[in-house]
């Protein structure tokens, strides 16, 4: 990676952000770079001589129609009150490195945009609010910041015009690095999406409270349960990436066996990025007792013929709707009977949980459901003592089904987060909820309490389902599900 050329001395180069005395900051200098300074004459020369780049006649995002029925939406909750929604800022990995940028799922929700340091405005109007997006233009070539600063164009890439964010987003464009400064000015009732800006949060400190802010986060959270036609087409997009993902998978097993869960983690990563913005979380890479440890991402452990391998990923798609599927594989295409046996349980009860998803249902009815299923495997297998009911009531089946049994799914692998529980999981079904079902059963290696047979081994089957009008579809159906057919379809892969 090589260096910004920063300047050592203040009055070579200028930085875009001003002091409190009004004046522009120089760029900072990166200690014990190869270049002292710049020279007039070179600063002079780097500021002419460049086409101009300007995009005309954009077409708008896809889903520009969608963002701006959620800003109206967004409008008519909280009329008369200024609304900020930062998108966020870069977090440093390490020294001058950063992370990969996401954008907050509430700025780009309302958006579509996904660059960082962007805010979402809503002023008060006579009738409703007017949005206005706040971005970093272009970088300025006057003041040299496009060629020495660590973020200027240079280095890190174009960015888009303010002219050409307002076609492609629908919405006013102005420079964010005047917000702070108006907004710390502003009057009249304010609420902020926090966490994601600390500037911004700065500059509004004297005019939020924490109760009112947490209201604007919940509304934004809830509006995302029911997904509009964009984002279930995303979403499919996404599990049909994934579906192809996992194949890639069962593809190379065989080098897995070679090396370790890593590959498993690598290729499926590939696929993420080649087709999609990234992985939609720390892809679960689960090889033999590994796959008892629900989140195990270390994905360092060997993969071994004889075992299972419980892959739990999902590509994040350039909009950043993410899938979330779950197999769990025979590494060498064939289910001993022991794994059937569990496997076949973990099949069982997530058919029950999938039925279970109607319009008008219970949120909770699918888990109850395979809840349901697995706790009468349990007590005929003699490992807790019935009845049924009466496990199920202490809760003694948890200590092999460990989690619940789905999540709501969207822009967050675990969508609508802030909800209110009344909405959530004390919620009912709608037509356009999307959300995982997916059932496990996890024989700790060192569980003294089940035959030696089961120690080590985990089962989870995990599919994206979409509540529809008269039922639901399971988007990830490109993936097989019962146990024969994931052998066979292991093994034309493999063939």
């Amino acid at each position: 990676m090589s260096e910004a050329l920063t300047p050592e001395t203040p009055e070579a180069v200028l930085d875009e952000t001003a002091d409190e005395a009004g004046e522009e900051e120089p760029i900072k200098q990166r200690k014990n770079g190869l270049y002292p300074g710049v020279s007039d004459e070179l600063a002079d020369s780097m500021k002419s001589g460049w086409a101009d780049t300007e995009l005309r006649g954009l077409t708008p995002i896809a889903q520009a129609e969608y963002t701006a029925a959620r800003r109206a939406a967004l409008s008519e909750r909280f009329p008369g009150e200024r609304l900020v929604i930062p998108a966020g800022n870069l977090k440093t990995r390490s020294n001058d490195t950063e992370y990969p940028f996401r954008a907050s799922v509430e700025y780009a929700y309302l958006t579509g945009n996904l660059t960082e340091d962007g805010v979402l405005v809503l002023e008060p109007a006579t009738e409703g609010h007017k949005a206005t997006i706040y971005l970093l233009p272009r970088s300025d070539r006057e003041n040299g910041e496009f060629w020495l600063s660590g973020q200027g164009e240079l280095w890190v890439g174009r960015r888009h015009s303010l002219t050409e964010a307002e076609q492609l987003y629908g919405i006013p464009a102005s420079d964010v690095r005047e917000l702070p400064a108006a907004l710390a000015e502003a009057t009249g009732p304010v609420r902020v999406v926090r966490g994601y800006d600390a500037a911004i949060e700065a500059a509004l400190t004297d005019k939020v409270t924490a109760e009112r802010d947490n209201e604007l986060r919940v509304f934004l959270s809830e509006a995302r349960l029911v997904k509009d036609a964009f984002e279930a087409g995303e979403l499919q997009k996404a599990v049909d990436s994934t579906v192809r993902g996992f194949e890639d998978v069962v593809k190379v097993l065989d080098k897995a066996e070679a090396t370790s869960e890593r590959y498993i983690e690598g290729t499926f990563f590939l696929r993420a990025r080649v087709e999609g913005n990234d992985i939609g979380y720390g892809s679960i890479c689960a090889a033999g007792p590994h796959a008892c440890t629900l989140h195990w991402v270390r994905n360092d452990g060997p993969v071994r013929s004889g075992d299972l391998l419980l892959l739990d990923a999902g590509v994040e798609t350039h909009t950043l709707y993410t899938a979330d599927v779950t197999r769990t594989l025979p590494i060498n295409g064939t289910y001993t009977e022991i794994q059937k046996k569990i496997y076949d349980a973990v099949y069982e009860a997530q058919e029950a949980g999938i039925a279970a998803v109607q319009p008008g249902a219970k949120y909770r009815d699918f888990h109850d459901a395979a809840q349901r299923v697995l706790t009468e495997k349990l007590v005929e297998w003699g490992l807790v003592e019935g009845p049924v009911e009466r496990v199920l009531e202490l809760g003694l089946q948890r200590r092999w089904t460990l989690h619940g049994t789905g999540h709501m799914l969207g822009m967050d692998v675990h969508d609508c987060a802030a909800a209110r529980t009344e909405t959530y999981v004390e919620g009912t079904l709608e037509p356009g909820m999307c959300l995982t079902v997916e059932p496990g059963l996890y024989f700790q290696a060192d569980d003294l309490t089940v035959p030696e047979e089961y120690r080590g081994i985990g089962v989870r089957i995990e599919d994206d389902i979409l509540v529809t009008e008269d039922g639901n579809r399971n988007l990830s159906d490109g993936l097989p599900r019962r146990s024969d057919e994931v052998e066979a379809w292991m093994a034309s892969l493999k063939g």
